[in-house]
């Protein structure tokens, strides 16, 4: 196998949740600041740091605020997630070659626990990094580099998958192979350009891996 270790991004990449992340950052600044921020801006932030430093970049004197409120709206609509279709697949096959698997996230381990009581995911992954168990995030390595160590995995064997460019850059500076994936409808593909490749569907994602 190319890849023994396949580590992924999970918002735009294995669950389809951009579109109650945006409607919450809406919510958020809408009831806090009391203004429209365009949703490419918003999109923008999505997949890097960690959701308190992505509202200081909107407004560094209401983050707290922005926070709570944006937790208040988003938490109940995970009841709403949905994996995107092939993905499950993919995960099934990689483990059953004997990958090691792991998940890359900007979110805290509390939000991840939320999308895995409605999606049975899991079960496929060895190693789970959340935005609380590093220092420094995506687009910084150590996440990475954290996922790495915990499965004993060198860098030259693994493989980072993601749909943002926070995802790439990342992977890019821990020094493992990077896949950018085309479903995740945050970020626009050009922003992606620096991955060592782009996978438009799940099954072109399995024969790249």
């Amino acid at each position: 196998m190319r890849y023994p270790t396949v580590l992924f991004d999970l918002d735009g990449t294995l669950i389809d949740s951009g579109a109650i992340i945006l409607a919450s950052f809406r919510h958020a600044t809408q009831t806090v600041l009391r203004r429209e921020i365009p949703d490419a801006e918003l999109a923008g932030l999505v997949g890097g740091s960690n959701i308190h430093d992505q509202m200081r970049a909107i407004d560094a004197a209401q983050v707290e605020e922005l926070v709570r409120v944006y937790r208040e709206h988003n938490e109940p609509l995970h009841d709403e997630l949905e994996a995107f279709e092939g993905i499950e697949h993919v995960l099934a096959e990689l483990k059953r070659e004997g990958r090691r698997l792991g998940i890359v996230t900007a979110k805290r381990r509390k939000t991840v626990e939320l999308a895995f009581a409605v999606l049975p995911l899991e079960r496929y992954f060895d190693v789970v990094v959340t935005s609380d168990l590093t220092e420094r995030h995506k687009p910084h390595p150590e996440p990475v580099l954290t996922a790495l160590e915990r499965l004993g995995a060198d860098r030259s064997d693994a493989a980072f998958v993601g749909d943002s460019p926070y995802d790439v850059a990342a992977g890019k500076a821990a020094g493992v192979f990077t896949v950018a994936v085309a479903w995740g409808n945050i970020h626009p593909l050009e922003n992606l350009a620096e991955a060592d490749v782009l996978v438009e569907t799940p099954a072109q994602l399995l024969e790249i891996l």
